[in-house]
């Protein structure tokens, strides 16, 4: 039986392409979380006025991969120390969050937190909130790195994390 995840790592462009090639991922789904509006589009959700993070939202088979799993590749993918920044990416859009589905999921959270904490010179400041209702991004942001590899965000910033992933968890791809 398949399991949710939702994390918020910055541009959902860059986070998306970190997980679409770990075996036992079986989609994932950009889109916008913890907000306070219904149906909030792209340019809503980036005015920053809407308390809206952009996520993905994975979908996978937890006898195949695990959440803690998927978080480990969530603290590889994006600095979880910049408040409200990725890179050049910055509002609170662009915030680190773990949005849980059950309590086991907020305490797999916390627990990587809290042992990742030393590791970082600086504070992590992801949050770990509930999630809320998903609000799906419009299509051209799904698979949007695999779609658009030419373009130059997906260049010169996805791809260099796209590749760390790839190295570093090698033994879990496709």
């Amino acid at each position: 039986m398949s399991e949710i995840a939702t994390l918020a790592g910055g541009c959902f462009w860059c986070t998306d392409a970190g997980f679409v090639a770990l075996k036992g991922v079986e989609k994932v789904v950009s889109g916008y979380m913890g907000g306070s509006i219904d149906r909030p589009t792209y340019e809503q959700v980036c005015s920053g006025t809407t308390g809206h993070a952009e996520v993905v939202q994975i979908h996978f088979d937890p006898t195949l991969i695990s959440y803690r799993d998927l978080l480990e590749v969530f603290f590889v993918v994006h600095d979880p120390t910049t408040l409200n920044r990725q890179g050049n990416d910055t509002g609170t859009q662009y915030r680190s969050a773990i949005f849980w589905h059950t309590p086991g999921q907020k305490a797999d959270a916390e627990a990587m937190v809290a042992g990742l904490a030393s590791t970082y010179a600086n504070p992590i400041v992801t949050e770990i909130t509930e999630a809320t209702t998903f609000w799906p991004a419009e299509d051209y942001h799904q698979d949007y790195f695999a779609n658009n590899p030419r373009q130059p965000y997906c260049q010169f910033v996805v791809a260099p994390k796209v590749v760390k992933v790839r190295t570093k968890f090698a033994e879990r791809l496709k």
